[in-house]
């Protein structure tokens, strides 16, 4: 099953970069990488990237993560997968472009069927 992460360009750049990311700010500040599934990833872009350009969307497949990824309870009571070690290039399936075009993020085609 593949699970989302969304970068900034600055952020997905660095782990292109480096190889490896605690995250974004946010993520680093928890302790933890949030990530969503594919039926979370639109409302997370819209609560926490609102308005937002150059982002970029990362499918990561949940296997390779191993038992540093837990599901835990968070916005709404619904569980999101939060990975407690670093992110790698190497978990990272592929990265599309999340485009904003009349105020909403536009995922890349097929993305729910993923």
């Amino acid at each position: 099953m593949l699970i989302y992460k969304i970068f900034r360009a600055d952020e997905w750049q660095v782990l292109r970069k480096t190889g490896v990311t605690q995250g974004a700010p946010i993520d680093i500040a928890d302790g933890y990488v949030h990530f969503s599934t594919a039926s979370q990833a639109a409302e997370t872009a819209a609560k926490h990237f609102a308005g937002e350009a150059d982002l970029f969307v990362l499918a990561i497949e949940m296997d390779r993560l191993g038992g540093d990824l837990k599901w835990e309870v968070s916005r709404g009571g619904a569980e999101f997968p939060h990975l407690y070690r670093d992110l790698k290039i190497e978990d990272v399936a592929w990265a599309q472009p999340l485009p904003l075009k009349d105020g909403l993020h536009q995922f890349p085609a097929g993305f729910e069927t993923e």
